[in-house]
């Protein structure tokens, strides 16, 4: 039995999938399993992160568990507790590769993730960290409008990322939790290609067969426009990224090919199978 936190979420949903098409037994963890829509015969549970009491009966039988930041957050210490307890194995956590090794962090998401990242290292389990470069789906968040206007509005156009679709993390995260192989180790996750910002949203035109058009923000601008929706930790772990990203290639990791075997989705595949939610 493979416990997924984070099951609804855009990496749990395949994950779930994947785990179900290799034959593994999945109890998948959700807020909402009215609203879950899982496809296949996962057990789905009832998952309050403000009833820490809900976690023993959901670890039971479980010898394997796929850990989201997200879906996890304050609980962490709780949960890994309740794992060791329960009898579980090995736990596969899903990282940012903004974490660092060192003590120091630059970033707010690097500190937050490293905070739980140690917590999962010194739960007595097995475990594996994926610490995953930028999603593919973010660019999502561009949609609206591209829909209404046609223009993606952003700060750094020439930031080169090489981002990751959310099916390629979850076949990673498989590849792992269905392995026999070596466990206490991180892997950095990436997309195959480094595109800048302005080549992403060529991109996705070429995929919804319409010219798009690239509106640089100042920093300042950005702020102005991001601040009803992000923490200003968040504001400021962007643009400090962004502007690092300007002027050189994209970190490329191996990782993902060596878990899976296969090569990473390209960017033109991704916004191809996404194109209806930008048209």
């Amino acid at each position: 039995m493979i416990l997924v936190t984070g099951a609804t979420g855009k990496v749990g949903r395949h994950l779930v999938a994947d785990l179900l098409a290799e034959g593994a037994q999945v109890r998948a963890l959700t807020r909402d399993p009215e609203s879950a829509r899982l496809a296949g015969s996962a057990e789905i549970i009832h998952f309050d992160p403000d009833r820490p009491e809900q976690l023993a009966p959901a670890l039971a039988g479980v010898s394997a568990m796929f850990v989201n930041v997200a879906a996890v957050g304050r609980l962490a210490t709780d949960l890994m507790a309740a794992a060791l307890q329960a009898g579980v194995r090995s736990a596969v956590m899903l990282s940012s590769f903004t974490v660092s090794d060192g003590a120091t962090q630059a970033y707010s998401i690097g500190t937050q993730h490293k905070r739980i990242e140690d917590v999962v290292e010194a739960s007595g389990l097995a475990w594996t960290i994926l610490r995953c470069g930028g999603f593919a789906a973010n660019t999502l968040a561009w949609a609206p409008s591209i829909r209404q206007e046609g223009v993606v509005r952003a700060p750094y156009g020439d930031a080169a990322t090489a981002l990751i679709a959310e099916w390629d993390v979850a076949a990673a995260a498989a590849a792992v939790l269905l392995s026999d192989g070596p466990s206490d180790a991180r892997y950095i996750l990436t997309g195959g290609e480094s595109l800048t910002q302005v080549e992403q949203v060529d991109t996705i035109g070429a995929a919804i067969g319409r010219t798009l058009r690239f509106e640089e923000l100042s920093p300042a601008a950005y702020r102005q426009t991001a601040a009803p929706y992000l923490p200003e930790a968040a504001i400021e772990d962007r643009l400090r990224y962004l502007a690092d990203c300007v002027g050189r290639t994209a970190e490329m990791s191996p990782d993902f090919e060596k878990l899976t075997g296969r090569p990473a989705t390209n960017f033109a595949d991704w916004a191809t199978e996404h194109a209806s939610s930008f048209r």
